[in-house]
């Protein structure tokens, strides 16, 4: 904006920026970011925060906007600047909406997951009565600033784990990013999403793995943007998940909980004659390939159907169940009996 930066040039006013920035990232990267705002002479505040699903409450964001009242910001002029992985992402951009009723705010993704997935789209949240996200709103951010480079001292599990939400929109969407991840996944977890020069066989596969993710994920996002309409395929993966997940904390991650809810579906799909017994094995020896777990003993058949209850009662009475139809290609169904479920659960569970 050259209006902002001839304040900034001119000594009139100095820039001023608030950072949240989860506990980890600080220890890694800290020391970066305090130098970067140094040198650019901002005068800021760095707050570091365990961000985490456990962490992930009101009591962090009333923390948050406490310290944004005694630093004192514009609401207008000076956002307030987000970096870590999706809970941090998440955290931040609900306070952000609260304070003064929306202060914008801008994100900047740590982790592979938060990188394809909490970047993009306009939910916040914090996790409310042992209950996954159920305090949020829709507020997005004004900017999202993408650097691979945050990713290569992230553990391997991490990276798996965000490989489940890329390969949630290859299933639903993208062949190609399917097959993307079944020939590149083990590079892309060796390497850590970082791109090099010289690795012909590879291409850059993973500038094109993360940019086919978040392209999809901003076709089924862009146009349905306060889920109006409840018809998403970006709900693969996220029927059964949330119950899962907040129920066995902190045994699994999100992307992992995504999976064994993708995996459990993927066998629904074949159930219902949706899908060959090849196409099934494909997606399974996928996951594997990616290391992600295709199924867990909390996943119980009264588990599945406590979610799936839980989802008719904030889908509008129906279940809006995404299920591949092929290979990156899906629809999304009312009418799977309890039959069929249970019938997919007993071939999931012996296999």
């Amino acid at each position: 904006d050259p209006q902002q930066l001839e304040l900034a040039t001119s000594g009139k006013r100095k820039l001023r920026r608030f950072i949240v920035i989860d506990e980890v990232v600080d220890e890694l990267y800290g020391s970066k970011v305090r130098e970067y705002f140094e040198d650019n002479n901002v005068q800021h505040k760095i707050l570091a925060l365990p961000t985490t699903e456990e962490t992930k409450s009101m009591d962090l964001v009333l923390n948050i906007l406490q310290e944004v009242q005694s630093f004192s910001i514009d609401r207008r002029t000076e956002p307030i600047i987000a970096i870590g992985g999706g809970v941090c992402l998440d955290i931040v951009g609900l306070a952000a909406s609260l304070y003064r009723r929306r202060t914008p705010y801008i994100r900047v993704p740590t982790t592979l997951l938060s990188y394809v997935d909490a970047s993009v789209g306009a939910k916040n949240g914090v996790n409310f009565l042992q209950c996954k996200n159920k305090l949020g709103g829709y507020t997005p951010p004004v900017a999202s600033f993408l650097d691979r480079s945050f990713i290569q001292s992230i553990p391997r599990r991490h990276i798996s784990n965000g490989l489940g939400e890329i390969l949630k929109m290859a299933l639903m969407k993208h062949k190609g990013l399917f097959d993307l991840l079944k020939s590149h996944g083990k590079y892309l977890l060796d390497t850590k999403f970082q791109s090099y020069n010289g690795s012909a066989d590879h291409g850059d596969a993973a500038l094109q793995t993360t940019r086919i993710a978040i392209e999809t994920m901003l076709e089924e996002l862009a146009p349905n943007l306060w889920e109006d309409d409840l018809d998403r395929l970006v709900d693969f993966g996220h029927l059964i998940s949330p119950e899962l997940e907040m129920r066995v904390l902190p045994s699994l991650m999100h992307g992992e909980a995504v999976n064994i809810d993708m995996a459990f579906m993927t066998y629904v799909a074949y159930a219902r004659g949706l899908i060959t017994a090849e196409e099934k094995q494909q997606i399974i020896q996928c996951m594997r390939g990616l290391e992600l777990p295709v199924w867990h003993r909390g996943c119980s058949w009264a588990l599945i159907k406590r979610a799936l209850m839980e989802r008719l009662k904030h889908s509008g009475g129906q279940t809006r169940m995404p299920l591949p139809t092929g290979l990156g290609v899906a629809e999304i169904f009312n009418d799977t009996s309890e039959e069929t479920l249970e019938r997919a659960y007993k071939l999931w569970v012996r296999d």
